[in-house]
């Protein structure tokens, strides 16, 4: 179960990435006080929590009402993931972010950020959507459910933590030290891609 419990949250936490998630928020609310930066990072983990556990408990059965198999699931969802990797490691991904953040920031009349971009799809994307449904999918019981669900509470409580202290955070690391962090893990999303298309082209032609 411990084995479970960190895989989920090494997976969680590299897709999601609080530390990278803190610039982009920091840069977002630089006109807002302190107490509005708290209440929207508050809501955007709120919203983004409500989004993540309504695909990790309904998932399957979408699949299921779409006619996808699980294994086609994995596959692709591992794919995409490999794809976000390589992003991660050349820095694309946060290009990508930031050139989201100023588009929010040039346009004045969007104040609150807190539903987006930051709770979808910072938080709640493609990359955590997909990694929450593969891994119930393929987890069954309650008690396997419930250490996954307990793995991405704790990566979405590291992530509020981030927000909250996002101003403080980029003063301590620094754009070097965030670029070095985003590139370590995605190297290690990219092996996690692959050994879920590794077991998704195993459970179909084995």
């Amino acid at each position: 179960m411990t084995d479970l419990f960190l895989s989920a949250f090494i997976t969680f936490f590299v897709v999601i990435d609080p530390p990278g998630c803190a610039p982009i928020y920091a840069s977002l609310t630089k006109g807002a006080n302190a107490a509005q930066r708290r209440n929207m990072a508050f809501r955007a983990i709120f919203v983004a929590s409500l989004i993540l556990l309504v695909f990790a408990l309904f998932g399957e059965e979408l699949l299921a009402a779409l006619h996808i198999e699980l294994n086609s699931f994995r596959i692709a969802g591992g794919i995409m993931l490999f794809l976000i990797a390589i992003d991660m490691v050349f820095e694309k991904r946060t290009e990508r972010r930031e050139e989201r953040a100023q588009k929010i920031i040039d346009t004045p009349e969007i104040e609150d950020v807190s539903v987006f971009p930051m709770a979808m799809p910072m938080i709640a994307g493609p990359g955590s959507i997909a990694s929450v449904m593969l891994l119930m999918a393929q987890n069954d019981g309650l008690d396997r459910a419930g250490i996954i669900l307990a793995a991405l509470a704790a990566v979405l409580l590291l992530t509020l933590l981030a927000l909250l202290a996002a101003g403080p955070l980029m003063r301590v690391l620094g754009a070097k030290a965030e670029a070095v962090i985003t590139r370590l893990l995605g190297v290690l999303l990219g092996a996690l891609a692959a050994q879920f298309v590794i077991d998704g082209l195993r459970e179909s032609f084995l």
